[in-house]
């Protein structure tokens, strides 16, 4: 619950900063520094609230690649529900949610609390 919490904040944070970026920067600068300040507002908000890990450079680091594979498994699924399956591309997308929500999470898990083992450990 704590997760899709931290989604719903996420998503209204980036969209306001969003929209006060894009009254001072073209839409495609405001959209990119907005997107990267919600990794970064994730990333916090999960490690803080969610799995209760301590903050460090490392996850912080490591953190965006779950956005890149979420990003790409995304725009695979969408292509292969509308391309392929001749879902609307209305629908298509609440489809795509549904099925990456629980593989985010469970990429964000493993990210955030994955321990680095030592040789000598």
């Amino acid at each position: 619950m704590r997760f899709l919490i931290g989604g719903a904040i996420n998503t209204g944070f980036s969209y306001l900063l969003y929209l006060a970026l894009n009254r001072v920067l073209p839409y495609q600068w405001a959209y990119m520094l907005s997107y990267a300040a919600g990794i970064v507002f994730a990333y916090w908000f999960h490690a803080k609230f969610v799995f209760v890990v301590p903050l460090s450079w490392r996850r912080l680091f490591s953190f965006p690649l779950v956005y890149v594979v979420q990003y790409l498994g995304s725009a695979l699924l969408l292509e292969g529900l509308v391309s392929g399956a001749g879902m609307s591309e209305m629908l298509a997308p609440l489809c795509v949610a549904t099925v990456m929500l629980p593989i985010t999470f469970v990429m964000s898990k493993l990210v955030l609390t994955w321990k680095r083992r030592l040789p000598c450990e």
